[in-house]
């Protein structure tokens, strides 16, 4: 039977890690190339459990380096690419957005060049079956109000550094699709947590706080909404995608779990009340700090997964609740791992706070 071969890039990543780990944990794994720049939030500690897999192959490269790109290509010959790489925080692209162009909108131009030089050289069956999947994110749709939900067909407005620099690299990608027809898929996610997210992220950074004893810090009146949805899902989703979507289409993938920042942070709070009933501050809301806002700070998102569900049969597994725990359990039982980041350059100081004046 033929091993596939996915060129997965960031793979040492939150979102992209918990791919590998996930589809190398199958029976019948596809081999993978990882293509990582090992940037602050990517971790080789997220992989550990991978050492010495035949089927895993690591490379530290940024996808900006065509001549490596090239290179992999032509070596591993792969039967899809998953393209995970990119910067990837709000407030970071605030405090400094070149970086986020140049990995974002640069990178992802440079990995489609070297992907459709390498498609074109396939023999015909393989170029069928090729595949070169985008993975983005539903901030490129820009803010909701109270009501309504994003589908695959609402106008991009993105409203931050971030969100624009990946609204570029989707137009690009499904370019090359029209243009080209490089057989492309994209996926827009909703908000990403669970195990091993770097701390700068809401759900970990206050769960990391909370476990300190310091104040939890909520955005304006944290009435923003976003819809949350666990990576192992999410990470079920897009082998979905992989397997089942049509080139060129978008889906979007959900978590059906709509809540308000403050009832993100209250129900961890609640959680580990629940769990450590020894702490020194109990309840854990007792820590939660009203703060002045992110500029330019989205109301809502809100992901519209019907297509998905339709067309491809996903269904999330995981409620925000299970979701939620299995987190926080795991926060608590790996500090080691945690404990090891914050050693680093991220102290779970508060990032973009420049102002619009």
């Amino acid at each position: 039977m033929h091993v596939k071969t996915l060129l997965v890039t960031g793979g040492a990543g939150f979102i992209g890690g918990t791919f590998v780990r996930q589809e190398l944990s199958k029976v019948a794994a596809s081999r993978i190339i990882n293509v990582d720049k090992l940037t602050y939030a990517g971790n080789q500690e997220s992989l550990t459990s991978l050492k010495g897999n035949p089927n895993y192959i690591f490379i530290q490269g940024d996808i900006g380096d065509r001549a490596l790109i090239n290179e992999l290509l032509l070596k591993y010959q792969p039967d899809a690419i998953i393209n995970f790489a990119a910067e990837s925080h709000v407030d970071r692209s605030i405090d400094g957005p070149s970086d986020f162009i140049n990995t974002n909108i640069v990178g992802t131009f440079t990995l489609l060049e070297a992907a459709r030089s390498y498609w074109y050289g396939l023999d015909t069956d393989k170029r069928q079956d090729f595949r070169f999947l985008h993975v983005s994110t539903d901030e490129v749709y820009g803010s909701l109000g109270a009501d309504g939900y994003f589908t695959e067909e609402s106008s991009y407005r993105p409203n931050s550094p971030y969100s624009a620099s990946k609204a570029a690299s989707d137009h690009l990608v499904r370019a090359w699709n029209h243009t080209y027809a490089l057989p492309v898929l994209i996926t827009n996610c909703s908000n990403n947590y669970g195990p091993y997210q770097f701390p700068e992220k809401l759900i970990p950074l206050m769960i990391l706080k909370a476990l300190s004893g310091e104040p939890l810090p909520v955005y304006g009146d944290g009435q923003n909404v976003r819809d949350w949805l666990y990576v192992e899902d999410h990470c079920r989703a897009i082998r979905v995608v992989l397997e089942k979507g049509c080139p060129g289409q978008t889906y979007n993938i959900g978590g059906n779990c709509e809540r308000t920042n403050i009832e993100v942070v209250k129900t961890i709070c609640a959680i580990l009340d629940e769990l450590i009933t020894d702490s020194p501050v109990l309840p854990h809301s007792e820590l939660i700090t009203f703060v002045k806002d992110r500029p330019g700070h989205d109301r809502r998102y809100a992901i519209d997964a019907g297509k998905i569900k339709r067309e491809l049969g996903f269904i999330p597994q995981e409620t925000f609740e299970t979701g939620m725990k299995q987190t926080i359990r795991w926060y608590l039982e790996n500090r080691n791992w945690w404990q090891r980041v914050l050693d680093g350059s991220y102290r779970c100081e508060r990032l973009g706070v420049i102002s619009n004046e």
